[in-house]
């Protein structure tokens, strides 16, 4: 058997250099053995801020689902999903394992097969730098508990169990650093089919379980897999692979909030700085999480959106429903009008390179971003998020999802508004400028009404440019609208486009 590695490339993440430490450090009382305390309500309000502001300015992120799953691609010995209702006649998604309910010896069995010769880490990396995500957050386990990446503590990863014999994750956050992107690593929490002791409860008991291999759910003790499984390769993926910016954790499911708390805690310990999203669970994450769909309001408490690129998740060759650049880009700016980031999902390729349908997509919001991305960088909602290209008495046309319960990722319903109606959105950054984003605006007169001198809150402004354009603007601002005239010319390939907005600062109103 090949002796695991334990490269750790930053001394400064050893358990050695933390343990000794023995103080209060971010929320987490550290002891002389390195177990994973609890986490502690000690963190500062300016502590975690301080954490959060790369992401807080970064907006943009890419997600990665990667792993067995992509090798079936939407398939399994040449079904779809013909015989397992309620998905019957639908193509299998990432869940396929529960889907088919495949054995675990069938799986790993069918797992030793996946072999990406075509992965190269510089590539993802670049490709990501140049669509102007600024961090990615990569599938190191998911619920059919295959690592992508090699653990020490279980051998059902990709370097002991398949041909490929390298370590992906490793690969990548070599690569994340050379090309200035912050690493995320995701890891499924409460859902592991591999694993007898995992239990769930959503969308009824046993729901989510394997229940085929290891049917006694009452039998099922989850802190069995908890300290078997979980803490140790949560402690893998924090001391071997630098800097982590984001643990992403997914379905919290039966986790007692005991349990949270010592996982949360170990983090703390491990590494200080990085951030966690709401599904650690029992509401100690440091963001919320939007899945599949975007909030009507803005929310000034961190919140981001995970969205796919295409349908699935994960790569699958029946996908038909690739999101338009224009459509990415209304997306985006929807987002971080109120308030949030956007984690855009791609799945590659079994053999390891992104979809073809992607790359054109990535490159195009990519170069939109290169004219516009001073209107989200950084930037906070504005006290008005948008508003609808002509009047109603009503408010902008909602989301008919908002405020309805997240569906599981394996009914692939996306909830994102579709429409290309033209209309605004605002941001504001630190100066006081405030950014009027025109979403999909053909007409040659852009009329906002939020920023007419008799609106509530409305500045009087000084100078109106346009984002990517030199060329001067025609603009008035009456009680009752800012209308700014287009040039001739209009910058970038996408229908979407910004104008700055610099206050008066003699308006004494």
């Amino acid at each position: 058997m090949k002796t695991p590695s334990l490269r750790i490339p930053l001394a400064a993440f050893t358990l050695a250099a933390l343990a000794p430490a023995l103080r209060a450090q971010d929320g987490v009382t550290v002891d002389k053995t390195g177990t994973a305390p609890a986490a502690t309500a000690v963190e500062t309000p300016a502590q975690r801020d301080a954490r959060l502001a790369w992401w807080r300015e970064a907006k943009f992120g890419l997600f990665i689902h990667w792993g067995i799953y992509s090798l079936a691609a939407g398939e399994w010995r040449g079904e779809k999903n013909a015989s397992v209702p309620p998905w019957s006649g639908k193509p299998f998604t990432e869940f396929f394992m529960l889907q088919a309910r495949i054995p675990v010896a069938d799986y790993e069995a069918f797992a030793r097969d996946f072999n990406p010769v075509r992965f190269d880490a510089d590539v993802w990396a670049r490709t990501a730098r140049d669509a102007g995500l600024r961090y990615l957050v990569f599938t190191a386990k998911h619920h059919d508990g295959f690592a992508l990446y090699h653990s020490a503590s279980n051998r059902f990863n990709i370097v002991d169990h398949t041909p490929f014999k390298r370590d992906p994750l490793r690969e990548l956050a070599d690569a994340c650093a050379r090309h200035g992107l912050k690493l995320g690593i995701y890891y499924s929490l409460g859902r592991d089919w591999h694993d007898p002791d995992v239990p769930t409860n959503w969308p009824t008991r046993g729901g989510r379980s394997n229940t085929w291999d290891f049917p006694d759910e009452d039998g099922k003790v989850f802190n069995r897999y908890f300290q078997r499984k979980v803490l140790p390769q949560v402690r893998e993926l924090l001391t071997h692979y630098g800097p982590v910016g984001v643990l992403w954790f997914d379905t919290p499911e039966l986790i007692s909030k005991a349990e949270s708390q010592e996982l949360l805690g170990l983090v703390r310990q491990l590494q200080p700085d990085c951030i966690v999203n709401d599904r650690i669970g029992h509401q100690l994450g440091d963001f919320a999480t939007s899945e599949q769909k975007i909030p009507d309001a803005a929310n000034l408490r961190p919140w981001e959106a995970c969205l796919t690129l295409g349908r699935n998740w994960g790569y699958n060759r029946h996908d038909d429903a690739w999101k338009s650049p224009e459509m990415v880009v209304r997306l985006l700016t929807d987002t971080v009008a109120k308030g949030g980031n956007l984690l855009l999902n791609v799945g590659p390729r079994p053999e390891g390179d992104f979809p073809a349908e992607s790359l054109p997509r990535l490159a195009a919001v990519g170069r939109w971003l290169d004219l516009n991305a001073e209107a989200l960088r950084g930037t906070q909602p504005w006290h008005h998020h948008g508003e609808s290209a002509t009047p109603s008495p009503s408010a902008p046309a909602a989301n008919p999802a908002a405020g309805k319960p997240a569906m599981d990722a394996d009914t692939v319903l996306d909830t994102t508004p579709k429409g290309l109606e033209p209309d605004l959105r605002f941001t504001r950054d630190a100066t006081g400028a405030i950014y009027l984003i025109a979403r999909s605006w053909r007409a040659p007169v852009v009329s906002a009404r939020s920023l007419g001198l008799n609106a509530p809150g409305a500045p009087r402004l000084a100078t109106v440019t346009l984002l990517g354009s030199a060329a001067p603007l025609v603009w008035r601002q009456t009680d009752a609208a800012l209308e700014i005239t287009f040039p001739p010319s209009r910058p970038g390939e996408i229908p979407v486009w910004v104008f700055k907005l610099v206050l008066d600062c003699g308006d004494k109103r």
